[in-house]
């Protein structure tokens, strides 16, 4: 793949993971575009190093807002380390099944077919974009009207009932591409009476934990497939490409997450939701077209 293509999904990824529109959905997109496959071996890499730099770009945002609440103190610790854990547990509860049910609608006799077939499959994405837009719109607009918090007060912590949510919904979100992870979640908190600040912080401490994990399971694939198809992957070639697109991510993913945060506190949530609306139109478009 050209740097500049590897420039342009970078900046895509970073901005889309983290803003609540649906990372897969764009990239996916823009990767046809391109006439990229980003199943090849050197392009999966690129996908996983991708998220890690977004994972970091969340780290380093949100890094001494965590030191200031969930690490303030060793109860305070607890408390959401037990929270993060019930959450995400819930999240793999609901996502395994999940996986397992589209799995089995994809495949056909004894062709079995993964998850990640979706990433081609556009007329899964736009339905699952106008889900995620119909989702975040009703939060946002409902968000909007609340009374604003004034400055220096404090806020609410996230509830347990918010955090199985959360959860919940993460759980949703994995399989299908196009359903906002972060739109998902953070939505679902807010319609739940959750505040801003602390939801959207707890929303991406679970994609710390997560992500890890997700990365692991693609660099098995990775691996897997590559072994299997007998294609011998140059780390050396490969890394240098995904090394810079990691890059490009961390950075456009503290763009992204600057962005969200002013939008979030200035009751514009809302407008998220007309985007996904908007996206899933012209994702379907694209389908109807023979993309």
């Amino acid at each position: 793949m050209h740097w500049i293509d590897v420039v342009v999904l970078a900046v895509i990824q970073g901005l889309a993971e983290l803003l609540p529109i649906s990372s897969s959905a764009h990239v996916i997109v823009t990767a046809k575009l391109l006439h990229e496959n980003m199943s090849t071996p050197a392009n999966a890499l690129l996908l996983v190093m991708l998220h890690t730099g977004t994972m970091f770009a969340v780290i380093v945002y949100f890094w001494r807002q965590w030191v200031d609440t969930f690490f303030s103190s060793r109860k305070a610790f607890v408390r959401f380390a037990r929270m993060c854990f019930v959450a995400c547990f819930l999240s793999g509860a609901v996502a395994f099944p999940l996986i397992l049910a589209v799995e089995h609608v994809l495949s056909h006799g004894d062709h079995h077919v993964e998850i990640e077939a979706l990433f081609n499959k556009l007329n899964w994405i736009a339905p699952a974009l106008a889900a995620a837009g119909i989702l975040i719109l009703w939060a946002g607009l409902r968000e909007a009207r609340r009374p604003e918090i004034p400055s220096g007060a404090r806020h609410r912590e996230i509830t347990w009932g918010q955090a199985i949510i959360m959860g919940i919904l993460q759980g949703a979100a994995i399989p299908f591409r196009g359903f906002s992870r972060s739109g998902s979640t953070i939505s679902g908190a807010l319609l739940a009476g959750g505040d801003r600040l602390p939801v959207e912080s707890f929303s991406f401490a679970m994609v710390v934990a997560i992500t890890p994990l997700a990365i692991a399971r693609e660099f098995y694939r990775l691996f897997r497939d590559t072994a299997q198809a007998g294609i011998h992957l140059n780390l050396a070639s490969a890394l240098a490409p995904s090394l810079l697109g990691m890059v490009c991510a961390f950075l456009a993913g503290l763009v992204a997450l600057k962005w969200l945060s002013r939008w979030l506190e200035q009751g514009r949530w809302y407008w998220f939701g007309i985007y996904c609306l908007a996206a899933s139109v012209v994702v379907m478009m694209l389908y109807l077209r023979g993309w």
